[in-house]
C-alpha cells in the first residue's frame, strides 16, 4: 500500500480479506515499500513452478509441503502484482530450473490463470523451456455458494493443488 501511495501514476490496490488474520512472519522495522511488477519465491523447489497470488500463496504453501513428503519438491511464486506483471521474469528463470509450470488463481476460468500463462508462456519465451504442456487451476466457473463449503468446492485448494502437480 505504501508503494501505491507514493507512486506517481495510477494504481489500484487489492487486498484479500482472508490475509489479514492470516499474516505471520517478521515484519521489517520501520517503514518499508514493495517494488511493484516484482515476483518472489515463496519456497524453493526443483520438480514445478507453481505461479499464484494474494490468498492463494498460503494454500500453495500448503500444498508444497504436501507434494515435499511425497518426494515432489515445487518452487512457489508468488507474483505480487498483475500490472505491471513479473518485470524482471523470475517465472522463466524458475521454468529454466523446473521445465514444469502450474497457474493457479481463483478466479473463474480463463481469467488471472490465463493471462498469467499467456505472459510467461508467449510473451515471455517460457515455452521454450517446458517439458510439459503449462496448466492452469482456476475456480470453476460458477459463483460459489455462500461459506466455506462454497469455497471448498468452487475455489483451489491444497487437495486440488496436490492433485494437479502429482497429475
Amino acid at each position: 500500500l505504501r508503494t501505491a501511495i507514493r507512486c506517481d501514476d495510477p494504481v489500484l490496490f487489492l487486498e484479500h480479506k482472508l490475509l489479514y488474520r492470516s499474516a505471520r512472519g517478521r515484519v521489517p522495522a520501520g517503514h518499508y515499500t514493495l517494488p511493484i511488477g516484482r515476483a518472489r519465491i515463496a519456497r524453493e523447489g526443483q520438480d514445478l513452478t507453481l505461479v499464484t497470488y494474494g490468498a492463494l500463496c498460503r494454500i500453495a504453501l500448503d500444498a508444497a509441503d504436501k507434494l515435499s513428503k511425497v518426494g515432489i519438491e515445487i518452487e512457489v511464486i508468488d507474483v505480487q502484482s498483475l500490472l505491471p506483471f513479473d518485470i524482471r521474469g523470475m517465472i522463466v528463470e524458475s521454468l529454466k530450473k523446473t521445465n514444469r509450470v502450474l497457474f493457479v488463481d481463483e478466479d473463474v476460468p480463463g481469467g488471472t490463470t490465463a493471462y498469467m500463462r499467456q505472459e510467461v508462456i508467449e510473451k515471455q519465451g517460457g515455452y521454450f523451456h517446458l517439458d510439459s504442456p503449462a496448466r492452469t487451476l482456476s475456480g470453476k466457473a460458477h459463483r460459489p455458494a455462500y461459506g466455506s463449503d462454497g469455497d471448498y468446492w468452487s475455489k483451489p485448494n491444497a487437495e486440488t493443488i496436490f492433485d494437479a502437480v502429482y497429475e
